[in-house]
């Protein structure tokens, strides 16, 4: 072997030495690492990604996602921001639809994606851009879905309201109802503002999610209630209306 290739190939030997001993190996399995938040919150990151992923390119904001679970009591906080970059998540109130709750009392009984109907409709939807209407300020919904995609002829939007105000579950026991839209209090809309116009992706559905993770039908939540609490009719229909 000629010098010169001797010498080549211990500048590459070295060059190789250096770089492994600046670069750890790999572990071959990487430990699991704890994800933040409940266990609930748990189950919102994973939907939200779900529903991001099924949506594509439809959503062009990524970094929060709404959530509105009507599986359980107008009464609850049931309407999630799920900030995915931070791994956090924010619970509101926020009213049905008139048509989804004949009986006012609190609990969504179906869905309707028929004008006229006044009720609330499931699925996947784009925030569109801010406009000033019946309500003030409000925020334009597209529906993705086959179960919601006449959101605009029905002018179904996100805006602010009275009878979704935390005071009206105190007096009432529930909140009061949309012809369809998602509403909230003053306070929650300005967040909502913030934080899911402009693109990102807001989602609808009956999960019945519960603090530890669980998702309950009604009558699983109703029949949770110890003895102690107040009764069903007692908790969700105080008998003023």
């Amino acid at each position: 072997m000629k010098r010169r290739d001797l010498l080549k190939g211990s500048v590459i030997a070295g060059a190789a030495l250096a770089a492994s001993a600046a670069i750890p190996a790999l572990p071959t399995r990487l430990a699991a690492q704890p994800r933040a938040g409940s266990a609930r919150d748990r189950v919102l990151f994973d939907l939200a990604k779900r529903e991001l992923d099924r949506a594509g390119d439809a959503i062009w904001r990524k970094d929060i996602v709404g959530i509105a679970d009507f599986g359980v009591h107008s009464a609850n906080r049931r309407f999630y921001f799920v900030n995915l970059e931070r791994e956090e998540v924010r619970p509101f109130h926020v009213s049905h639809g008139t048509g989804s709750d004949p009986e006012h009392d609190g609990w969504l009984n179906h869905y309707s994606n028929e004008e006229g109907s006044n009720a609330t409709s499931r699925g996947a939807y784009v925030t569109w851009e801010w406009y000033q209407g019946r309500y003030g300020t409000s925020v334009r919904l597209g529906g993705l879905d086959s179960t919601n995609n006449n959101a605009l002829r029905r002018y179904i939007v996100m805006h602010r309201a009275k009878y979704a105000e935390p005071s009206h579950i105190e007096r009432w026991g529930r909140l009061g109802r949309s012809n369809g839209c998602f509403a909230l209090g003053e306070e929650q809309f300005r967040i909502a503002l913030l934080n899911l116009s402009g693109g990102r992706l807001l989602y609808a559905d009956s999960l019945g999610l519960q603090d530890d993770g669980a998702m309950l039908t009604r009558e699983q939540q109703l029949a949770a209630l110890v003895p102690d609490e107040p009764t069903a009719a007692q908790r969700y229909n105080p008998g003023v209306f």
